[in-house]
């Protein structure tokens, strides 16, 4: 089975199915120390985007993005979708989600900046 990581968002979380790649394994180390936070602002009319605060490694390849998906971008930003858009990522995951719906009130998609929590499960040990 995958491994999962949770996003919370205003008291709402998630979970985010990782993809098996150098970034996200970098990315799970980090999270075993402790949770990142950081806030993400609307572009496009499809995503949210924000600083990470880090660097990951990239594994970037042409990908056409779908609702959900949870990418790396310039290795320091993630980039959630709610939309669609196809350039050059690193792939982190997808969120796990019922309705494009949910997705978007989940993700306050238009409503400006939110601040994102990235964490371990409980039962894995996250914080």
């Amino acid at each position: 089975m995958p491994e999962k990581i949770t996003i919370t968002i205003s008291g709402v979380t998630l979970q985010i199915v990782l993809e098996n790649n150098v970034a996200t394994r970098e990315l799970v180390t980090a999270l075993k120390v402790s949770p990142i936070t950081y806030r993400a602002s609307d572009y496009g009319g499809f995503e949210k985007v924000g600083a990470l605060g880090r660097s990951l490694p990239t594994a970037n390849s042409q990908i056409t993005t779908q609702a959900g998906d949870v990418i790396l971008y310039s290795g320091n930003q993630i980039v959630l979708f709610y939309g669609s858009n196809f350039w050059n990522y690193t792939r982190l995951g997808k969120i796990q989600y019922s309705t494009l719906d949910e997705l978007k009130t989940f993700l306050k998609a238009g409503g400006g900046d939110v601040s994102v929590t990235l964490s371990l499960r409980p039962e894995d040990g996250g914080k």
